[in-house]
């Protein structure tokens, strides 16, 4: 039976009503899903989410891959929980700061120092001050094959959703790419001595070419050059320590997220001391006001933070998303492959955090095969913007949303013979800047 949207469908001009966008994240919003298909949820459990009108779905988008260890993950509440109940925000620091951050050092070796916030944008945005006030520079270079590195003026620049950002703002972030070094020596050597930082992530869908992040690294020292490494999506996904320990590249700086809580709100900024103890009291220089949140060190997220650490510690979580996402990544390909269709709908990235491409019948993105795509796999039970596996799925929810696929492949398959407007019942996704958060 086809799941039903009426009563979230009813909601949406209430939800547009009193909040811009429909959605406090915008990569939740209308216009990333099938017209008439937005569901509004009200609780998750594990795998599951279900919605205002009782329908019920295995939930590949995991937090936007934030809920690696799947909704409503008893330790981390009951951590969560038992915290709360000796109290959530204090006028000094608690013990469990120390605790936390003592913890997250030794969990990830990513740093010397860190430094709790409530999201990723916070903590990327510190990292670009910290770099500008160690080096005495302007310059930001930013990795244009990334999505999404901060809500923030330095990085909003870059987009095409620039509005409201002073023009003299706008000329101080330059654009690199990604797998090609002589684009970043390029820009270096246009700017000399006035570049502060490099930004990008480890990897996204595509892996980093034999020798290129050492590259990286080896020309930012050459330039000064501070190199930060978001690992908002990838730490604790690729490898306890990060992507970056995958590819055995330490930056000078390191923000991590999502995963960390596993859904409840915290991001962190690590590093070297020499550049961490810049926010603090303890040196010579002058001070960088780096960080300061009334909310950054919530006690009851901190205490899922290390209910988290301790489940990975413990048992193979890391191990086990990887396995899941190469059964449901082979079986996808499987079914892609018996209609033909590898040159129009393909799988992407690794398989600890897959993604996924539509292509037209001229090979080129398409917006209306997307929204067809996610059509078929909701009414299928499926919520998958992405493919993103959390540790409580199973083999068997695996092989379920493959039998799914090979079903709403073949749909694909018509739509691209046929015309995609045979088989989607409402308009295309008209997304202006599909790079968000």
């Amino acid at each position: 039976m086809r799941p039903r949207f009426t009563r979230s469908t009813l909601l949406q001009k209430r939800f547009n009503a009193v909040i811009p966008g429909g959605s406090h994240t915008y990569a939740k919003g209308d216009d990333q899903f099938p017209e008439g298909m937005a569901p509004y949820l009200v609780r998750g459990q594990g795998t599951h989410v279900w919605d205002v009108d009782g329908n019920q779905f295995v939930e590949f988008g995991a937090g936007l891959r934030s809920v690696t260890l799947g909704h409503a993950y008893a330790p981390v509440v009951q951590a969560a929980q038992h915290q709360l109940q000796l109290g959530a925000n204090f006028g000094r620091p608690a013990l469990l700061e120390l605790e936390t951050a003592e913890e997250f050092l030794e969990f990830t070796g990513a740093g010397d120092m860190v430094k709790f916030a409530k999201n990723g944008s916070d903590v990327t945005s510190a990292a670009i001050k910290l770099a500008r006030a160690y080096t005495g520079r302007d310059l930001v270079a930013v990795c244009q094959d990334h999505p999404f590195f901060s809500v923030d003026d330095w990085f909003m620049a870059t987009t095409p959703v620039y509005a409201g950002i002073p023009a003299a703002v706008q000329k101080l972030s330059l654009g690199f790419r990604y797998n090609d070094l002589g684009s970043l020596e390029t820009l270096l050597a246009q700017h000399p001595g006035q570049v502060a930082c490099a930004i990008m992530e480890v990897e996204k869908d595509q892996p980093p070419l034999p020798g290129y992040l050492a590259g990286v690294q080896a020309l930012c020292r050459r330039e000064g050059v501070v190199l930060i490494f978001d690992e908002i999506i990838t730490g604790f996904r690729w490898h306890n320590q990060g992507a970056q320990y995958c590819h055995g590249i330490r930056p000078d700086l390191s923000t991590f997220g999502k995963a960390l809580g596993n859904g409840f709100s915290l991001a962190a900024l690590t590093g070297k001391r020499e550049m961490m103890e810049r926010g603090g009291l303890e040196h010579p220089h002058e001070r960088v006001f780096l960080l300061s949140t009334t909310y950054g060190a919530e006690t009851h997220a901190l205490a899922a933070a290390r209910a988290v650490m301790r489940v990975y510690q413990q048992e193979p979580v890391v191990e086990h998303l990887y396995a899941l996402g190469e059964r449901l990544a082979t079986g996808f390909n499987q079914a892609i492959a018996h209609q033909g269709l590898q040159a129009h709908l393909q799988v992407l990235g690794r398989p600890c955090c897959l993604t996924y491409a539509t292509r037209d019948a001229a090979g080129q993105p398409s917006q209306a095969l997307r929204a067809l795509f996610l059509q078929e796999t909701m009414r299928r039970g499926l919520i998958c913007p992405s493919f993103i596996t959390n540790y409580s799925m199973t083999n068997a929810i695996i092989d379920q949303t493959v039998d799914r696929l090979h079903e709403v492949v073949q749909i694909y398959r018509r739509a691209l013979d046929a015309g995609v407007e045979k088989y989607l019942a409402g308009r295309p996704l008209k997304v202006v800047y599909r790079r968000y958060n």
